[in-house]
């Protein structure tokens, strides 16, 4: 039996196949080892892993995470892993790679992700090979869940959200100005709480106008400051994955359209296409 998963920072999905390749799919929360560590992660899956998992008969597991940028992060990761799966051979891996592995297989190509994060990169059909840091939520982040959370919370704080949007995000949440600088700046996985918000975004329907502006913007962003800098970026087809692009990709395709790229696939998640990908290896 094998494990192969796609870690965000909100959700990990876990697809367990067994020796005739049967899946079955679950879910926990998400590990990035730049806000958790591998005692946290070990604590989580075993709270939240099916309880009839059979770990001990767990051959191998395949993860792919976000915040994996360098050896010293994926370490917590493959520390927590090997606790939980005592027998496993573990192999941790960027969700970036995941990304592409899913979108383009063993062809070349652009790939990106929006979710809770950004990030994107040039595949060759085995390996990334050329990667523009999207600098996590602080710093950057362009397009994603957090970057159009964080927009939305600060129009709210400053009183820049028109009234009838405003009345509803207060009776949806009941939050106030205070209790969000709390959460941002006091309290732990900051970045998971902006992303959240994104989806009153999606929800909304009293001022659509406003609120396709923030995820336009977004995208602008994401294309200006990312996407473009990407030397002969419109020699390629645009390819993304995750819950952001997926959820606005009508806004996405129209802005990669305005930027001369091609739109290949938006999907939500990269786990059929990755376990997909894991077989289709194994058997050659």
């Amino acid at each position: 039996m094998i494990i192969i998963a796609d870690g965000g920072s909100t959700k990990t999905n876990w697809c367990l196949l067994d020796d005739s390749n049967k899946k079955i799919y679950f879910n926990t929360e998400g590990y990035n080892p730049y806000f958790v560590d591998s005692e946290y992660i070990v604590n989580s899956l075993r709270k939240g892993l099916p309880n009839d998992l059979p770990l001990e008969d767990i051959k191998e597991v395949n993860y792919y995470g976000a915040g994996v940028h360098n050896k010293e992060k994926a370490d917590i990761v493959v520390k927590a892993i090997q606790e939980v799966f005592p027998k496993a051979q573990v192999e941790v891996g960027h969700d970036l790679l995941a990304a592409a592995r899913a979108l383009l297989g063993k062809e070349s190509g652009f790939a990106a992700i929006l979710g809770t994060g950004t990030n994107s990169c040039i595949y060759d059909g085995n390996e990334i090979t050329y990667n523009i840091d999207s600098c996590a939520y602080i710093l950057g982040d362009e397009g994603s869940g957090s970057y159009i959370g964080k927009k939305l919370l600060t129009d709210y704080i400053r009183d820049l959200m028109p009234q009838d949007v405003r009345k509803v995000f207060y009776d949806t949440y009941k939050i106030t100005p205070d209790e969000i600088m709390d959460a941002v700046y006091t309290k732990p996985l900051a970045n998971r709480f902006c992303a959240s918000f994104s989806k009153f975004v999606y929800d909304n329907n009293v001022n659509i106008e406003y609120t396709r502006a923030i995820v336009d913007d977004a995208f602008e962003a994401f294309f200006r400051n990312l996407v473009s800098k990407y030397p002969n970026y419109q020699d390629y087809t645009f390819n993304c994955i995750g819950s952001v692009g997926y959820n606005f990709r009508n806004v996405l395709e129209e802005k990669a359209q305005q930027y001369g790229m091609k739109v290949g696939k938006i999907l939500r998640s990269p786990i059929d296409d990755l376990v997909q990908f894991h077989i289709n290896r194994a058997t050659k």
